[in-house]
């Protein structure tokens, strides 16, 4: 299948006839739309299918990048896997090797899209969960290429994560801010009283 939009610097750009989103897109965290914008009838809405092994396995592997990096040579297909791997080895001060795992979620995503059916153009909701591990990758790819200064390449997936789902950027950037839930902790051992016979 062609792709409707040609590729430059290795990154999605969008085509000429389709029309650009004139706000929201200017900072990496200005993306808070109310609601997705509707989709004309030609573009599809891309819902693609869970990898429930996938997910098992990155919930045990939490953030330990070598652990996550075995995960991902099990599942090299999946974009999500990256884009945990690109997460847990970044760093804004030496970026190059999340942005090389980003880079890579970001051409598996861009594979897995165009096998639903996507064609450059349409909505990928961050509300259907399959289809968070390809927005994370173009957000880790972003956050990555902006660390080492490519412009350019922000600019692009800034617009590409505009036109697949308003909310994504600010439903990621929150979940990464997000407290984690905590049960009622263990008392302290001195408050522990053990009796017995004597």
């Amino acid at each position: 299948m062609p792709r409707p939009s040609a590729p430059v610097g290795d990154a999605w750009e969008p085509s000429a006839r389709r029309p650009v989103p004139a706000a929201g897109l200017t900072s990496m965290g200005d993306m808070t739309a109310d609601r997705p914008a509707a989709q004309p009838e030609d573009q599809p809405v891309i819902r693609l299918d869970a990898e429930r092994d996938l997910v098992v396995e990155l919930l045990d592997a939490g953030g330990e990048p070598d652990v996550l990096r075995l995960v991902v040579a099990r599942y090299p297909r999946s974009s999500l896997g990256w884009a945990r791997l690109a997460d847990a080895t970044f760093d804004p001060a030496s970026p190059l090797e999340s942005y090389a795992y980003a880079r890579v979620g970001y051409h598996r995503g861009i594979e897995a899209l165009e096998a639903a059916g996507w064609t450059g153009r349409g909505a990928i909701p961050w509300s259907h969960e399959p289809n968070r591990g390809v927005l994370r990758s173009f957000y880790a790819l972003r956050r990555a290429a902006a660390a080492i200064g490519e412009t350019e390449e922000v600019a692009r997936l800034t617009e590409l994560l505009g036109q697949a789902d308003p909310t994504a950027v600010a439903e990621i950037e929150a979940s990464r801010t997000a407290p984690i839930p905590v049960q009622d902790p263990a008392p302290p051992t001195e408050s522990i009283v053990i009796r017995g016979e004597d």
